[in-house]
């Protein structure tokens, strides 16, 4: 009897075939245990997770350990999402993760994105709604923990940029229970007794669970309410809080809002100066230009003869006189004689004319008699010669 035989190599692969066309295998959430926990030094992370009766075995890589925002440890209970897959080499499956959670934190997402969800469609997020920040505050009020690095960073940057601003701290808990509602009643207070010309609310990084008092509805209103601008600086560069949504101006960090809030004096004086030296720049040049027209104007006759250009202009003046005078003389020479045609043909055509030359005009009732037919007998007719008229009766 023969039997086809398979390599441990073809038979791992094809497992690991059949794993990855698994659509319930390539995405999916596990939670468990960490036990026989590794951070190797290339950066990837294997351990364990494990519940009461069974393990799996885990490997985060590097680029996605880098991205968390706790630090695993043996004991620790947490989700993570991922991949299943078969390791052909050793012919064992395992959880290759993306990302990881502590356990518990499922909820805090979950509530976290139905409040996002409720103030975005409240319009608490519209650009229309934010303040812009002042060019040049005389205070920055912060809120943060009195201890810490987040309120050295401030006052360092800040004091680097302008060493004039005031730096005012109302101290508040970043954490833990009651820290939402004492954050909202220091910005209620920044305002009610006009503290500041800019806040800046923030904390440090950490998990969700420690940043969580910025992602509670009362911090976001207070935010909201705010007449003064506020910056909101909670984290690192990656964390986002609800409060991020709803302040005037988003920070990736504590010291980079200090920079948004503060100007750099020393760069708006060199700014200045720049300004000034363009300025001289252009006004040397431009008195330049004037030089040289104004010499040029200088060596014009109206500077160097102005007698000769008062005896051309009037020589000018002189001809055109002359022009004008020939021209109208010459108009008039040819009206009149328009005019003595005119009255030549006039005279032509007067029936005085005729009646100088022995003719006379014979009228009846106003009428000029043409015909012998238009008088009969008895008729009274008036007979004009060149010296006069005479009444005639027909005979």
């Amino acid at each position: 009897m023969k039997y086809n035989a398979v390599t441990v190599t073809q038979l791992n692969k094809y497992l690991k075939d059949r794993f990855d066309e698994d659509e319930n295998l390539n995405a999916i959430l596990v939670k468990g245990e960490i036990s026989n926990f590794k951070n190797h030094y290339t950066g990837h992370l294997y351990f364990t997770l494990k519940d009461e009766t069974s393990l799996i075995k885990c490997i985060m890589f590097k680029s996605y350990a880098e991205k968390l925002q706790f630090k695993p440890k043996d004991g620790m209970k947490v989700m993570v999402f991922g991949t299943v897959s078969v390791f052909e080499r050793d012919g064992v499956y395992q959880i290759y993760c993306k990302s990881m959670m502590e356990d518990g934190m499922g909820d805090l997402h979950e509530k976290f994105e139905q409040l996002k969800t409720k103030l975005e469609a409240e319009g608490l997020f519209d650009e229309k709604h934010k303040k812009s920040i002042p060019v040049f505050p005389k205070v920055i009020g912060v809120l943060t923990s009195q201890t810490g690095a987040v309120i050295r960073d401030i006052i360092n940057v800040s004091s680097r940029r302008n060493p004039n601003v005031y730096i005012r701290l109302l101290p508040v808990p970043v954490q833990g229970p009651g820290a939402s509602e004492q954050i909202a009643e220091k910005i209620k207070i920044m305002n009610e007794k006009k503290l500041a010309d800019v806040i800046i609310v923030g904390r440090g990084g950490g998990s969700l669970e420690d940043l969580w008092p910025f992602n509670e509805e009362i911090v976001a209103r207070a935010i909201y309410n705010s007449e003064i601008p506020i910056i909101s600086a909670v984290g690192h560069e990656t964390d986002f809080t609800i409060a991020d949504f709803v302040a005037d101006l988003r920070a990736p960090t504590p010291s980079a809002a200090a920079e948004l809030a503060v100007p750099d004096i020393f760069e708006l004086k060199q700014k200045i100066q720049n300004y000034q030296n363009r300025y001289r720049i252009a006004l040397k040049k431009k008195l330049e230009v004037m030089k040289l027209r104004l010499e040029k104007v200088m060596k014009s006759r109206a500077f160097t003869d102005p007698k000769r250009k008062i005896i051309d202009n009037s020589i000018l003046l002189d001809n055109l006189v002359k022009r004008l005078e020939k021209t109208i003389k010459d108009l008039q020479n040819s009206k009149t004689n328009k005019y003595n045609e005119l009255i030549a043909k006039l005279d032509t055509l007067s029936p005085l004319k005729t009646l100088i030359r022995g003719y006379s005009l014979t009228e009846k009732d106003g009428q000029i008699v043409k015909s012998v037919k238009q008088i009969n007998k008895g008729d009274l007719i008036s007979i004009r010669f060149t010296d006069g008229k005479k009444e005639a009766e027909i005979l």
